[in-house]
């Protein structure tokens, strides 16, 4: 008598989905390394970028990668005609499972410290659910890293649950040598990663 053959275990079993992540960019010289960080997180996750106008001064557009879209303030209502159509940071934050700022500068640093939303990343900050993660690496010169307007900044948005991804010492774009330089793409890449670990596919 034929027997039938069984189903291996997992047959049929849906693939789990890649992580979602955003990544924005805010103004500092550490913007010539959003392509890589992008790149990098686009080999294991689905990428959309948000880049502010002055980060734009250091990001190279034509070797951008090319399944990452990279929106820009000029997108925030480029789409929308009337009511019910979509708003895109509603819908970034929507579609995101985690968002990632990096390099945040001291200027958008204090802006989210202080509620503004001025701009298409400011508006996905402000909108966001906070059950879901942030990650910052900030990027600033010495001086700027140790004004006492920074820790006030950074105590008000680590009390929302934002991560703090530390600075690192080296060679500034300045010329100064002192702590404030964001973290290498390749750290900042680990520590998103770590957060998903089982959910990112093999």
């Amino acid at each position: 008598m034929a027997t039938q053959e069984q189903p291996s275990p997992g047959a049929g079993a849906a693939r789990p989905r890649r992580p979602r992540v955003l990544v924005a960019a805010s103004g500092s010289v550490a913007a010539i390394k959003f392509e890589i960080l992008c790149r990098s997180l686009a080999e294991w996750a689905d990428v959309r970028a948000v880049a502010t106008a002055s980060s734009l001064h250091f990001i190279d557009r034509e070797s951008f990668p090319s399944g990452v879209a990279l929106l820009t303030d000029a997108d925030e209502w480029s789409t929308w005609r009337r009511i019910g159509d979509e708003v895109l940071h509603i819908e970034l934050r929507k579609w995101a499972d985690a968002m990632l700022i990096a390099p945040l500068s001291a200027n958008t640093l204090a802006k989210i410290a202080g509620g503004l939303c001025d701009n298409l990343l400011t508006c996905v900050v402000r909108a966001w659910d906070y059950s879901k993660p942030i990650y910052v690496a900030r990027a600033m010169n010495t001086f700027m890293w140790d004004n006492p307007f920074t820790r006030r900044h950074l105590d008000v948005v680590a009390g929302l649950g934002v991560s703090l991804i530390p600075p690192v010492t080296k060679r500034l774009a300045c010329g100064d040598y002192g702590n404030g330089a964001m973290a290498e793409p390749a750290e900042i890449c680990r520590t998103l990663r770590l957060f998903f670990g089982s959910q990112v596919p093999l």
